[in-house]
C-alpha cells in the first residue's frame, strides 16, 4: 500500500509540473525602444525575452526535432515575435517576392501567429505569416464569412526579417506587428490577447505541422483552442 501511495504521489507531482510548464500563457516582455526586426537570438533585445516552445502536432503528438522556440517582446507601438525553426528539408516557393504580399504562402514552409483582441467574438482575429525566404502575408480573419482567406487583402503594416542557416539546418523568422493592427487600445502591462502559434515544415507528403496549442483538428483555425499572450514588465538587471 505504501509503495502504491508513493507512485500515486509521483504521478500527481508529475502532472502538476507538466501543467506548470505549459499553462497556455505566453509572456511578452516589455522593451523601451523599437528596433528593426532582427533574426539574431543572441542580441540583447531577444535575450531579454522568455522563450516558449511549439512542440506538438495538431492532435498533441510529438514533433521531435522540429520543436520550435518562440520569443516575444513589446513596446508602446509594436509587438515582436522571433521563431527559431529547426528543419530537415525546406519547402520553398520558387521565385520568392519579399516586396509584395504572397497569397497562399501557407502552402509552403511558414511560421504563423494567429492573434485576437476580441474576447467576445473569438471568430475574429488576425493572421501573420513569414517564410524562411522573407515572404509574408497578413490576413484579417472572420470565420463567419464563407471564405475567410479573402481577408488577405487587408494590410497591417507589419514588417519581417528572415534568414536560413543551412549548416545548422535552422531558419529564423522575426515579425514586428503594430498594435494598431490588432484593434487594441494603448498597450499596457498585464494586457492580454488570444493567440496561437504554428509552423509548417517540409514538402509533402511528409509535411510536418508544429503547434503551440494543439487544435485537435486538421485546421489551425480553431480559436477555441487559443491560449493567451500577456504583456509583462521589463526585468531590470
Amino acid at each position: 500500500m505504501r509503495n502504491a501511495a508513493i507512485v500515486c504521489l509521483l504521478i500527481v507531482i508529475g502532472f502538476q509540473l507538466s501543467v506548470a510548464s505549459d499553462d497556455g500563457v505566453i509572456e511578452s516582455t516589455q522593451a523601451q525602444e523599437d528596433v528593426a526586426p532582427t533574426t539574431d537570438p543572441a542580441v540583447a533585445f531577444w535575450r531579454a525575452a522568455r522563450p516558449i516552445y511549439a512542440e506538438k502536432g495538431p492532435y498533441g503528438q510529438s514533433v521531435g526535432r522540429h520543436r520550435t522556440e518562440i520569443r516575444s517582446r513589446w513596446t508602446k507601438k509594436n509587438l515582436y515575435f522571433l521563431f527559431i525553426c529547426p528543419y530537415d528539408e525546406l519547402n520553398l516557393k520558387p521565385s520568392p517576392s519579399t516586396s509584395t504580399e504572397t497569397f497562399r504562402l501557407w502552402d509552403w514552409d511558414v511560421a504563423e501567429v494567429f492573434i485576437g483582441s476580441d474576447f467576445r467574438n473569438i471568430q475574429k482575429y488576425k493572421e501573420f505569416e513569414i517564410s524562411p525566404q522573407g515572404e509574408w502575408i497578413d490576413l484579417d480573419i472572420d470565420l463567419a464569412k464563407p471564405h475567410h482567406e479573402d481577408g488577405w487583402v487587408w494590410n497591417s503594416g507589419f514588417s519581417v526579417a528572415a534568414r536560413i542557416d543551412p549548416a545548422a539546418k535552422i531558419w529564423y523568422g522575426a515579425m514586428r506587428v503594430p498594435f494598431s493592427a490588432l484593434g487594441s487600445h494603448v498597450p499596457s502591462v498585464g494586457a492580454e490577447f488570444r493567440i496561437n502559434l504554428f509552423r509548417s515544415q517540409g514538402p509533402p507528403p511528409n509535411r510536418t505541422q508544429v503547434l503551440w496549442e494543439p487544435t485537435m483538428s486538421n485546421t489551425f483555425h480553431v480559436p477555441e483552442k487559443f491560449g493567451l499572450l500577456r504583456l509583462t514588465k521589463e526585468t531590470v538587471k
